[in-house]
């Protein structure tokens, strides 16, 4: 006789109280330190990013090291908890390297071997804020698209070759960097700033997350996975990086909901709020229900990936083909609906369409994830 087949587990979509608590240290951190003035007037300098903020908001609250276990200086927590600082970023548009660094690059490190002291290290470094690291992959790069390495290893660990548009690649102190080697592809540990690399900054639609081109021209790095084990740490990262940037996906089109109900509300015509026209209603009301699909998927992504699921690729699938052009969408309403003032610098609003648009193509545009839903679904083409 057959034995039964226990049920599947649904997915726990609601925010725990640790990560409420979580989150309301995140919001006061960033309400008080990247308010939208603060982030406007860090654009218009040369700085990448606010290091004092890095360090309260990776160091202070500890979210740098929320994917690591303890036992190798992390926190231990899941990406259920990387998923709420994330929608916090999204929130603030803070410029702070929390997905790159605390999200892609640390995922990568965990696919190695971590027992080795080379790996634990820089592990570890990452996971206290100490560190600041890349994976040294074009933004745009989805999940089962990294392909082969453009950057070539000699035998004694020599790397040469160029990367466009790396994230947070000029201020990286650790670039992971996917190489092909004499005996294959293989991951690699490089120090910045050294000699044969150098950072070219290019001009990115979204200045608050600076794009580099990364050239490297004899420099040294060390093995930190050859083969399958490199490939499947690279496309591990990918994935949840894509994953979870779903959940900062949702923070932005969170605010431009919240920020066009208020100006909405406030702004008057002809004696009354403009908001209650019925026309800005219908248009506010399947707004909310967009934004509320997209926390659905966002969420449903952050838990698959915490809890390990099989479905994980198909959960982050549809969560990048949902959520992306949901902020979009958001921040658009958010222009347009405030009339002249959403038009101009000092508002905030064209900050969270600009990185609306740029997340639209980071790791992997919606069109790429709708066709690898359509595979992973076995949805054939009409």
């Amino acid at each position: 006789m057959t034995a039964p087949v226990p049920p599947a587990t649904e997915p726990d979509l609601l925010y725990s109280a640790e990560e409420e608590a979580l989150r309301d240290a995140v919001r006061a951190l960033l309400a008080d330190r990247s308010d939208p003035a603060t982030v406007l007037a860090g654009l218009e300098s040369a700085l990448p990013y606010d290091r004092d903020l890095w360090c309260a908001l990776a160091t202070g609250i500890g979210t740098a090291g929320l994917l690591v276990p303890e036992k190798l200086g992390g926190a231990g927590a899941s990406a259920r908890e990387a998923a709420v600082v994330l929608e916090e970023l999204g929130r603030s548009v803070a410029p702070a390297p929390y997905l790159t660094s605390a999200v892609i690059a640390v995922t990568a490190l965990l696919g190695c071997d971590v027992d080795r002291a080379d790996v634990a290290g820089p592990l570890a470094a990452l996971a206290d804020g100490r560190t600041l690291g890349v994976l040294a992959l074009p933004l745009t790069t989805a999940p089962g698209g990294a392909g082969e390495p453009a950057v070539r290893a000699d035998a004694d660990g020599a790397l040469t070759g160029r990367v466009t548009s790396v994230a947070d690649a000029a201020a990286a102190e650790l670039l992971l960097v996917w190489a092909q080697g004499p005996h294959g592809p293989a991951l690699y540990a490089v120090e910045a700033p050294a000699d044969g690399v150098r950072t070219e900054a290019v001009t990115p639609l979204d200045l608050t997350r600076p794009l580099a081109h990364l050239t490297l021209d004899g420099a040294r790095g060390s093995v930190l996975a050859t083969g399958d084990r490199a490939r499947e740490a690279v496309e591990r990262a990918l994935l949840t990086g894509a994953g979870l940037l779903a959940s900062e996906q949702l923070g932005i089109a969170e605010w431009c909901l919240a920020e066009t109900v208020r100006h909405t509300t406030q702004r008057t015509q002809f004696g009354r709020p403009v908001g209650s026209f019925q026309a800005l209603k219908h248009r506010m009301a399947a707004l909310w229900l967009e934004v509320a699909s997209a926390r659905a998927a966002a969420r449903n992504a952050a838990d698959a990936l915490a809890s390990g699921s099989p479905d994980a690729p198909l959960a982050v699938a549809v969560a990048q083909a949902y959520c992306a052009p949901v902020a979009v969408r958001a921040a658009e309403e958010c222009i347009q609906l405030h009339g002249g003032i959403g038009m101009t610098w000092e508002h905030p609003a064209h900050l969270f369409l600009k990185r609306a648009k740029a997340d639209q193509l980071a790791l992997g545009a919606p069109g790429r994830h709708r066709a690898a839903l359509a595979e992973l679904a076995g949805l054939g083409a009409p």
